[in-house]
């Protein structure tokens, strides 16, 4: 476990302050964990009384306000039994007050009688909903305006949105929050950063201290190339390794471990990635990732825009800083799988059967094994699919899946303005010398649209400087031609043979 502070560089100064301030960050990225940690260091102190508590049992409340505000001093209460010595914890029975006045008539009571300022962590603030959030919001701005009279001295709001999304959770109507809401007394919005790549040696450092395992260098700098440093992916790849896939002591972890227990964990969909999957249909975060995945430029920018590029970088699914991308190659991945989950269950053809002698992939049969899918299902499959601009290259990308599942991978390339996602399959086999190999093919995919010109010119351009880069002489393009005059004549894809403006021999398949 690494140390929290340095996860939230000043907040104990704004505590030592008296301000009230926001925390967020995705999920399982530490929060609670580190709070906790801080409410400790306070109490130890004995400076001040600090308790960290969860709003979630409140969740249900809605619009009931005091169903809402009850269940907030009870959760205080409960952690406060644990939490604090006797003569700081707060009144019992709490004073009674009007329905939307709970809190704050309860939190004045405790603040007035217990001898030290009061630090109160409201955790998981963003689970209430409705009526219920908007009246606690605005019971701590009243208790923050009437000061000094007896308030909680610092007050943080921790959760997975940053406070100005908070409306969100208020039914998504900002002008329910009103003037009376809390943003103008909140100092500062801290987001907990993601491990750096020293932080995760660090980590992982401390499992070679306890066990005498290493983490080799070219493991550390995998799992931060996979991961990103995002806590929840450090963590499970390093348990997946340890626990699940029983490498013990002293044997060492290597690379080609994290390669295994990354892609075991994206193929069993664990709680947190399965989580992050659900907001995948949300239309903001459509908005945001469905680009990302054709390889688009960002639309027009607009207030609508900017918050729903910040709502996705709350959750986690894009990076912290620009450009606007996929947050890590792990969730890259897990976005395409959850997305084209539906087309791999329809693709019946077998992996073995595109399989040379020495266990390369025959790259012209799945190419034509593609062309029968397509004419047979894909097309209307991609009608079908909700990201509509991605549709066709996702089914693509779900038959490639299927195919090369479980016996190579499929490294994905897209970003906005690129116009393009490019494949890169790896494939492992045996060579005439008996020797292990990997095969390397390249795919590059493109979409035709009315208001484009013909992309063949620039894919050739594009998909050259790749293989120059990779050293291969081989590639292949596809183009999916999505014009609606086109599409209404249903004509048949097409395989032929070009070549880039180097020289290099490229498949050509317009579908």
């Amino acid at each position: 476990m690494l140390p929290p502070e340095p996860r939230l560089p000043g907040a104990r100064e704004l505590v030592e302050q008296s301000r009230y301030f926001v925390v967020h960050a995705p999920r399982q990225t530490g929060k609670t964990t580190s709070l906790a940690a801080l409410a400790l260091d306070l109490n130890a102190g004995g400076r001040h009384a600090a308790l960290l508590f969860s709003c979630e049992q409140a969740s249900y409340a809605g619009d009931d306000v005091a169903a809402g505000g009850r269940e907030i001093l009870e959760a205080i209460a409960a952690e406060a039994t644990y939490g604090l010595a006797p003569e700081l914890r707060p009144p019992s029975p709490w004073p009674e007050a009007s329905d939307g006045a709970l809190v704050r008539a309860g939190l004045s009571a405790w603040a007035k009688q217990c001898p030290l300022p009061l630090v109160l962590f409201f955790d998981e603030i963003d689970a209430l909903r409705g009526n219920s959030l908007i009246s606690v919001l605005r019971q701590l701005r009243a208790g923050h305006n009437a000061r000094p009279n007896p308030f909680p001295a610092s007050v943080v709001l921790c959760g997975l949105r940053d406070v100005r999304d908070y409306r969100v959770a208020a039914d998504g109507n900002p002008d329910r929050l009103g003037t009376s809401s809390p943003f103008n007394i909140m100092v500062r919005s801290l987001r907990m950063s993601d491990f750096t790549h020293d932080q995760v040696a660090e980590l992982y450092g401390q499992h070679t201290a306890d066990t005498g395992q290493e983490f080799t260098p070219d493991a550390v700098d995998r799992a931060f190339e996979h991961t990103q440093g995002q806590p929840y992916l450090v963590n499970a790849i390093a348990y997946e390794i340890t626990g699940e896939m029983g490498i013990k002591p002293p044997d060492p972890i290597t690379a080609e471990h994290v390669d295994k227990a990354t892609e075991r964990l994206i193929l069993a969909r664990r709680t947190h990635l399965d989580y992050l999957s659900t907001r995948l249909a949300e239309p903001r975060v459509q908005r945001i990732v469905e680009p990302l995945l054709v390889g688009d430029a960002l639309p027009n920018r607009d207030t609508v825009y900017d918050d729903d590029v910040a709502y996705a970088r709350d959750l986690g699914l894009i990076a912290q800083t620009p450009p606007v991308r996929v947050a890590n190659p792990i969730y890259k991945e897990v976005i395409v799988r959850v997305l084209t989950q539906r087309v791999q269950e329809s693709v019946t053809d077998q992996p073995r059967d595109f399989l040379l002698p020495d266990g390369r992939l025959d790259m012209g049969k799945l190419i034509h094994g593609f062309v029968a899918f397509w004419k047979a299902f894909g097309a209307s499959m991609a009608q079908g699919e909700n990201y509509h601009e991605a549709a066709a290259q996702l089914v693509f990308q779900a038959y490639l899946q299927r195919i090369v599942n479980g016996g190579g991978w499929v490294d994905r390339e897209y970003g906005l303005g690129t116009g393009r996602i490019d494949l890169f399959i790896r494939k492992p086999y045996t060579d005439a010398d008996g020797k292990p190999g990997v095969q390397r093919e390249v795919i590059e995919l493109k979409v035709r649209r009315s208001k484009d010109g013909n992309p063949l010119k620039g894919a050739l351009v594009q998909i050259d400087s790749y293989l120059d880069q990779l050293g291969l002489d081989t590639g292949t393009v596809i183009i999916f031609d999505r014009r609606p005059s086109v599409l209404r004549k249903r004509p048949n894809p097409a395989i032929t043979s070009t070549s880039t403006p180097s020289g290099r021999e490229i498949t050509l398949l317009i579908a």
